[in-house]
């Protein structure tokens, strides 16, 4: 398994990447009130949009899910693109926001994605370049929808089926896990969300997805459910990952959901847990999984 990164591991660097984005929005913030731009603007002068429908692509060596919960209140928002005839472009946003604000951003979002995608890769184009080309277009067609700053992490990924590898950036958005052989590995967040600087350039990564391989994406809103006791946490989706001999994608997707299910119910010492909305610290939010799995060998020469 090989992964680059441009910043080293461990809590200070953590702690340091925190301490730059905070810095940094409050910066941001601090612009955009001088300038006079309202947040979302272009929102109270035009008719509020919403994504097209997104469906699952068909893969030859790898097989895709996505599940959400049933009530949606937030922005999360996922795509897949076929390009090139062997590769698959997918992206998963967190806008923040009000749900028909964020879901008129997304609209934009996914106008670009789809039209440039189609347009940067190919099976002769370098994905490392046209990744982060995209990414910054579409940091562009987020502000440029929103009329002003907003908060959107991003996760935009392009999977090869040639050569099995992915490459991507993580753009402030929850870590992906990745599950080989080897065992889980983070793809953590290599650079601010989008939506806040208009030129902000961000580093591709890559890694190769062996046979079985798993990439799972989780939206905050998973994370940060409350149980009895404390948050569900990305630590738990690494271990439903680690310790489960899954057979697709789809069957990922649902128990982790499951997961969090049973731990919302788990009871306290003092009895059931009871979350409700508008009480307390519970804040409903989206509660999204997105899951790319590798076919082995084995799998593909059967379907062959």
């Amino acid at each position: 398994m090989t992964k680059t990164g441009i910043f080293p591991r461990g809590s200070s660097s953590i702690l340091f990447r925190c301490h730059l984005l905070c810095v940094n929005l409050r910066v941001s913030l601090s612009q955009a009130a001088k300038m006079k731009i309202p947040f979302h603007s272009s929102t109270t002068t035009q008719a509020l949009r919403k994504p097209a429908p997104t469906s699952l692509p068909s893969l030859p060596s790898a097989k895709l899910a996505a599940l959400y919960r049933a009530a949606r209140v937030g922005g999360d928002f996922y795509d897949f693109l076929q390009v090139g005839g062997s590769k698959l472009l997918f992206v998963m946003l967190d806008i923040a926001g009000k749900r028909e604000t964020a879901l008129h951003i997304a609209a934009a979002a996914q106008d670009l994605f789809r039209e440039q995608g189609a347009a940067m890769f190919g099976d002769d184009k370098e994905d490392t370049q046209a990744i982060t080309r995209l990414l910054l277009d579409m940091n562009r067609a987020i502000i440029a929808a929103a009329g002003g700053v907003v908060c959107a992490p991003a996760f935009l990924g392009c999977y090869d089926e040639t050569i099995n590898t992915l490459t991507y950036i993580n753009a402030g958005h929850t870590p992906a896990v990745l599950k080989d052989e080897e065992g889980t590995l983070l793809l953590e967040a290599n650079g601010l969300p989008l939506g806040l600087f208009s030129h902000s350039t961000h580093d591709s990564q890559y890694c190769a997805l062996g046979d079985g391989a798993a990439l799972v994406l989780v939206s905050k809103g998973l994370i940060e459910t409350r149980g009895a006791h404390d948050e569900f946490g990305l630590e738990r989706v690494q271990a439903i990952l680690g310790n489960g001999g899954f057979e697709s994608a789809d069957q990922i997707c649902k128990s982790i959901l499951e997961a969090l299910e049973s731990y919302e119910k788990r009871p306290s010492r003092f009895g059931p847990s009871l979350n409700f909305a508008g009480f307390g610290d519970h804040k409903p939010n989206d509660i999204t999984t997105l899951a790319l799995m590798r076919s082995s060998s084995a799998q593909q020469a059967v379907a062959s």
